[in-house]
Formats: C-alpha cells, structure tokens, sequence
C-alpha cells in the first residue's frame, strides 16, 4: 500500500489517499514494468476512515490487475477538514481531483459515497460507475430517515442519544437498527470503548452535514434522463429495503443504469470479509475499455 495526498482545488488543504497495485513482473528482479492501466477511485461512506475499505481495495486490484485508490474524505484521518460551506459539490470536486490526479477512469461507491459518485457521474465523464447501497434522495423519499433530534444531540455533545438515532433512523446496521432507544444508547456507550465505535463517535458531526447534503440534493427521476455512464447500482440483499427500492426505480428509467441484488449481504458488505461483492464488482468493470490512445484489459 502506498500513502499520499491530493491537495483540493478549493484551497482547503490536502486529501489522503491510499493505493493497491496487483503483483506485477516489476517485483522480478531485471524485469520492466508495463505500462500502468487506468486506476479505481473508492468512495468510502458515512461514519468511516477509508481504512475499512482497505481490503476489499486490495482484493479488487487483484481481480482487475489495476491499481485501486482510496482516500479519506474531508473530517477523516488527514485529509483536510469539512469547510464551514460544505456541500455535494465539496465532495464532487474532491472525487474529480483524486481521479485526475491518479489516471483513474472508474469508480466504486458506498453507501454516502453512491451518493458522491452518482452527482459527480452527472457533471463530469466517469467510464463505469459501480454503486452499493447508494444514498440517493428520490423525491423526498429519504427525508423521513432524517431526525433532527439527531442533529440536536450532535449540537448538545450528548453522542450516544445521536447515535442512538442516526442507527434507527437509517436501518442500516440490521436487526441491531430496531432496537428500542434506551439499548441502542448502552451499545454507543459499550462501543465507545472499541477503537472503531470512539471513532465513529468522533465522526457523527460530519454525518449530520452529509445527511443534510444528500437532502439538499434531493432530485426527481427527470433529472437522470441525460445521465449517460454505464452505471452497476448493487443492493445487499439484507440492506434496508429503500437502497433496492432507490435502485430499481433509475435502472427502470434510465438505460445507462443497471440494478442487481447481491444475495446474503448486508448494507456494510463492502467492509465485511469475503469475496462475493468484489467479484460481482471486478466483473462490470473488467470490460476492456479506452484509456486515452492505450486499450486495457485488465
């Protein structure tokens, strides 16, 4: 794995990013190495380093033979904080920085993530998009899975109250998400003792902004008609209904977007161990496609 930054175009400071590259006869002593194809850009989503996502990266080189970057969004690790005018578009340019920067053509897409990559897929050229569990805003179909009480809690310092309702009003940690309120706060406070429930702790004001941003950005079917990137949207078989729901509703009315069900994962698949997910991924994106005036077949 190599570790290194990408500053943003916005002045606000640097990105870190973090790159897998498959075996390759470089490692042979005396050997040349051939020409780098075109890279992978992982988006990582809510609540979350990119370091949770590093194997799955590393699995993904492997089956594509391409190099696959991942990188900390604003507020992670050391990339550069949330400006006070964080929006889409913050991480919209972020996304486009990281992929010039790397020679990267594709993108892979969790959760939040989906989000980024979907409106960035709108605005600028993508060559294959593959999504899991994307959080896109159908209207208004998410804006009952936002609570301002959680907001309030995150304002009052009171973290376990905010996670108590970020984890019911989202759904997304399974049977866990219909837990009464009470339960839910012990678990924040069991898990603060763990090195990743202190951090997710540590992150729950910027899924109060991204939140708010995946709102903002609240779109209607009309708005994807133009959209033209090959696009995988892909749903955990026992993710949250609506992620499916969100999926079939643009594969049914946009031609450039497919929609499948990965059977037997939950909304954090990309984070769990196993190769499933990655090899359904390796293969919408393993088409040869143009890079510039080099064809690649990963």
């Amino acid at each position: 794995m190599e570790t290194w930054t990408v500053e943003t175009n916005d002045g606000g400071g640097q990105l870190e990013v973090h790159t897998f590259r498959p075996a390759s006869a470089a490692a042979i002593p005396g050997s040349k190495a051939p020409a780098e194809p075109a890279g992978v850009v992982l988006v990582h989503g809510t609540l979350v380093t990119d370091s949770l996502y590093w194997p799955f990266a590393r699995t993904l080189s492997v089956m594509l033979g391409r190099p696959v970057h991942v990188y900390n969004r604003r507020g992670r690790g050391h990339s550069a904080p949330q400006p006070p005018d964080y929006s889409v578009e913050t991480e919209i340019a972020d996304l486009q920085a990281v992929m010039e920067k790397s020679g990267s053509d594709d993108v892979v897409a969790h959760s939040y993530g989906g989000f980024v990559a979907l409106q960035a897929a709108r605005r600028f050229s993508i060559h294959r998009l593959v999504t899991y569990d994307a959080a896109v805003s159908l209207s208004g179909n998410l804006s009952s899975r936002w609570r301002p009480e959680l907001e309030e809690a995150v304002t009052a310092g009171q973290l376990d109250q905010a996670w108590a309702h970020l984890v019911q009003g989202l759904g997304t940690a399974g049977p866990i998400s219909y837990l009464p309120m009470g339960a839910l706060r012990t678990l924040s406070v069991l898990s603060a003792r763990t090195r990743l429930g202190l951090e997710m702790r540590t992150l729950l004001p910027t899924a109060v902004t991204e939140m708010r941003a995946v709102l903002d950005a609240d779109a209607h079917l009309d708005d994807f008609l133009k959209f033209s990137t090959p696009t995988l949207m892909l749903s955990g078989g026992w993710s949250p209904a609506y992620f499916a729901e969100t999926g079939r509703m643009l594969s049914g009315a946009v031609p450039a977007i497919e929609f499948a069900i990965v059977p037997l994962q939950f909304h954090e698949g990309p984070l769990r161990p196993g190769r499933r997910l990655a090899a359904r991924v390796a293969r919408f994106l393993a088409a040869t496609h143009n890079v510039g005036q080099r064809t690649v077949a990963p």
